[in-house]
């Protein structure tokens, strides 16, 4: 079986016994990398989501594993092998497809903002745990989201929490771009504000201090040595603004912990990522801070410490 009806339609649903859908397989997994902050790549899983695209219905890694392959026509084929091909050449998944899975939910993703990864999905379900205290507590909540990217983060509280407004703000004009499409698609824009400027610098001035429940951000943290050092698939096509934190890959976090306390109301939680092997250290530094009293962690499964949760006296 060749998976090729005559009229150059690959069967619809085609099996791993289909010698086109073999062949494309193992393609991808001869020149397969996997990327540790990308679990949910695999050759297979890659297969999947650019057959989706190459047939007109782009979806996400796990979205495309839900359905069944579609038809493909000899354009559409075409279109597969070229797609492929760019996966190989090093173009992230998410840039080709424009999808990306955050939460269970999906998002538009692209080269203008860092593609939302699963160790931040960590970030996310402790925000949502304190967001549902909170609420419990104070009822509506005003939500920062500091770094905002693709917008994954905002859109995602805001989709789980019917009673937050969320004011996000990037340094990048292009990924608050993406950010309003996101809001706009999940039909959040009008409880989620976008703004630009440097962490709390879209906020100054504009009668935001001490008004904040709950900050999240998933911060810069990569030192500026260690770009270069990083996967070519993340140095040459993510945005080097996403990543980079100063000459140790703090300076930004640091900066993060000392401003937050100005725009928390009392009792309030800052809640953010970082890179592995920091935990420690940052632990420590909000605790010299001094605005802070209770100090909550959250790991990975290596146990790692990958995001800190502070709360103001």
């Amino acid at each position: 079986m060749n998976g090729t009806e005559g009229n150059g339609v690959v069967n619809p649903g085609a099996k791993i016994g289909d010698d086109f859908y073999d062949a494309m397989l193992q393609h991808i997994a001869g020149r397969f990398v996997a990327l540790p902050d990308k679990p949910e790549e695999t050759p297979e899983t890659t297969l999947h989501a650019l057959w989706h695209f190459a047939a007109g219905e782009p979806q996400s890694v796990e979205g495309a594993m839900q359905r069944a392959l579609p038809g493909l026509n000899a354009s559409d084929t075409d279109a597969l092998r070229r797609a492929v091909d760019r996966r190989l050449s090093g173009v992230p998944l998410a840039h080709i497809t424009g999808r990306q899975r955050f939460l269970g939910i999906d998002f538009f993703a692209g080269p203008d903002a860092l593609v939302p990864r699963k160790e931040t999905e960590i970030l996310g379900r402790l925000a949502l745990s304190h967001m549902a205290k909170l609420s419990a507590e104070r009822g509506k909540l005003r939500i920062a989201d500091i770094c905002t990217g693709s917008g994954n983060l905002a859109v995602s509280l805001a989709l789980h929490e019917p009673r937050c407004t969320i004011e996000a703000t990037d340094i990048s004009v292009p990924a608050l771009r993406l950010a309003h499409l996101n809001a706009a698609h999940h039909g959040v824009a009008d409880r989620v504000t976008l703004r630009d400027g440097d962490l709390f610098g879209g906020f100054a001035g504009q009668g935001f201090e001490g008004t904040f429940d709950l900050i999240v951000a998933n911060p810069p943290y990569i030192s500026s040595g260690k770009l270069k050092a990083m996967a070519s698939e993340i140095a040459e096509h993510e945005p080097s603004l996403a990543f980079d934190g100063g000459g140790f890959g703090l300076s930004i976090v640091g900066r993060l912990i000392k401003e937050a306390p100005t725009y928390l109301k009392s009792r309030s939680w800052l809640c953010f990522e970082v890179g592995a092997g920091q935990g420690p250290h940052m632990k420590t530094s909000l605790e010299r801070v001094g605005a802070y009293g209770a100090i909550e962690t959250a790991s990975n499964d290596a146990g790692q410490i990958r995001v800190l949760a502070a709360q103001t006296r």
